[in-house]
């Protein structure tokens, strides 16, 4: 019992003696650390501080050549404009110079004026005196005279009277009898010198006619100023860098040939600075693909399928844009109550020529020039802007029957319910029918005037373009083919078939056939590329 004891103590003592043992080295270990931790913060410090005093010193050269850069600038602007103050001050020492000049020059001719003035005023009342005297004795000397002119009056009266009576007694007849006798020998013999008269004036006005109508003419012409209407076969379309032309042409360049497939113009990519060529005969097709062409440059997405559904969208905006035209042009000219269909025809003629002359711009003239001359006549003006306006019609009918356009145009007037007399001028303009208006010389004499203007038409581009459909209606005709394009000026013709009825093979065959009846049906200069395109797709959905 005695030894547990003993060893119980003994191991409290043990453990007594290791817990301070451990505490004391705790405590050291403590220490230690927290002197490393002193020096390490204050070394931090000390480097804090090197630091910071490079820094200000870094900052205070910064700031004393700023300051010196700040003042030196500031020394040569001051003394700029201390030069220009100088300078001013000059001319304005100058300029106070010549206007003292001036000053003293207006008083030295305030003086002259003033001896003028006095000399002008002793000249003036010495000529005012004489002047008075001289009316004095002018006005004596008229009295003078009124008095004897009054004597001698009294006299002329009492022999006029003594004549009378002696005429009187002579022909026995008295002075009321004479006179009416007098008044009707001049009736009789004013008569007979009017009808003269009438008559000369009637031989007069037929020599005149001619001269007059042609001086009508002339002024209508003059106050109708139009410009020269030229129309050709290219459209450039603007772009503002060189870089768009690559998405253009697209890769292997499928996308130029998507777009000219589409459109039926030919796309001319070359050197020329951010610019694109739009070749074509139609204008209605180059304005189609210029307004493609923009909308897909504008929107970044450029491959087949987003130029096919722009191509197809522009044409219906084009459509759009024909009867905003047409009811414009209508404004413009102040005619109103035009049929619908006549509006969207007179649109359509702004994508129109005749021999190279633009038929709206031709019809719009035609119109001015009618109601300037029916208003010099004293005609139905309005009626007369109404058939110069509708006289082409007739061109612009989407089936292009063989008739005269001029009958077609009557036709369509008289089916639109416009009046007898515009429908008559319409069909009379080139002698087809007869005229019963008044106003249906007038139509045809200002379409005369309208396309014989020096500039306004072309035979050369109206036979070409003709030459152009006459092509793309020879490839129509064949089986299997959708569309054709004359481009390169009718060099070359595209043609597109249908290719699920039309093989490689038969592509061929078409394409020489095509060859072969050109050939022999019509005349061209060189030769023409005659290019079938048969072009597979495969189009699926997922729904």
């Amino acid at each position: 019992m005695p030894d547990i004891l003993y060893l119980i103590l003994t191991a409290i003592i043990s453990l007594l003696v290791g817990v301070v043992l451990g505490r004391m080295l705790l405590q050291k270990v403590y220490k230690s650390q927290e002197e490393a931790a002193r020096h390490k913060a204050h070394t931090i410090v000390r480097e804090a501080e090197l630091n910071a005093e490079s820094i200000k010193k870094d900052r205070i050269l910064e700031a004393k050549e700023k300051y010196l850069k700040l003042k030196s600038e500031f020394e040569e602007e001051s003394n700029r404009k201390k030069n220009i103050i100088i300078q001013n001050e000059n001319k304005v020492k100058q300029r106070e110079q010549q206007v003292t000049k001036q000053m003293e020059q207006a008083k030295r001719f305030e003086a002259d004026l003033l001896k003028e003035k006095e000399n002008l005023s002793t000249v003036f009342e010495k000529e005012k005196e004489t002047l008075i005297a001289q009316l004095d004795k002018e006005k004596e000397s008229l009295n003078a005279q009124r008095e004897q002119f009054k004597k001698k009056e009294e006299e002329v009266e009492q022999q006029r009277s003594q004549v009378l009576g002696q005429l009187e007694k002579i022909a026995g007849l008295t002075a009321s009898e004479a006179r009416e006798q007098l008044v009707e020998a001049l009736k009789s013999e004013a008569q007979t010198q009017a009808s003269s008269h009438i008559k000369d004036i009637v031989a007069q006005a037929k020599l005149t006619a001619t001269k007059e109508a042609k001086k009508i003419v002339i002024e209508t012409i003059q106050r109708t100023a139009a410009e020269h209407a030229i129309e050709n076969c290219v459209s450039v379309f603007n772009i503002e860098s060189d870089d768009i032309k690559g998405k253009i042409i697209g890769r292997e360049g499928r996308n130029i040939r998507a777009l000219e497939a589409a459109t039926g113009v030919e796309i001319i990519v070359d050197d020329t600075p951010e610019a694109i060529i739009i070749s074509g005969f139609d204008p209605v097709r180059r304005e189609i693909a210029r307004l493609s062409l923009h909308r897909l440059v504008a929107d970044g997405r450029i491959h087949p399928a987003r130029i096919e559904e722009v191509v197809t969208k522009t044409r219906k905006n084009i459509e759009e844009e024909i009867v905003e035209i047409g009811e414009r042009t209508a404004i413009d000219l102040g005619i109103h109550g035009l049929h619908p269909e006549l509006i969207r025809m007179v649109g359509r003629m702004r994508f129109r020529s005749s021999y190279g002359q633009n038929l709206l711009q031709h019809s719009r003239e035609v119109a001015n020039l009618c109601a300037t001359m029916a208003a010099e006549l004293g005609l139905n003006v309005k009626h007369a802007k109404r058939a110069g306006l509708l006289h082409d019609i007739g061109k612009v009918t989407p089936d292009e029957p063989e008739l005269p356009h001029a009958i077609i145009g009557m036709e369509l007037a008289k089916k639109y319910k416009e009046h007898p007399d515009v429908c008559n001028a319409i069909g009379a303009h080139h002698d087809e029918v007869e005229m019963t208006a008044m106003v249906s010389p007038l139509v045809q004499a200002c379409d005369a005037i309208s396309g014989s203007r020096p500039g306004a038409r072309r035979e050369i581009m109206e036979s070409y373009i003709k030459r152009l459909r006459e092509l793309e209606e020879t490839a129509v005709s064949f089986e299997g083919v959708n569309q054709c394009y004359a481009i390169q000026a009718g060099r070359e013709l595209r043609v597109m078939v249908d290719a699920d009825n039309v093989t490689d093979e038969k592509a061929a065959q078409i394409s020489f056939d095509i060859s072969q009846k050109i050939e022999k049906e019509m005349q061209y200069p060189g030769q023409i590329k005659i290019t079938v395109i048969r072009e597979m797709r495969a189009i699926s959905y997922a729904k």
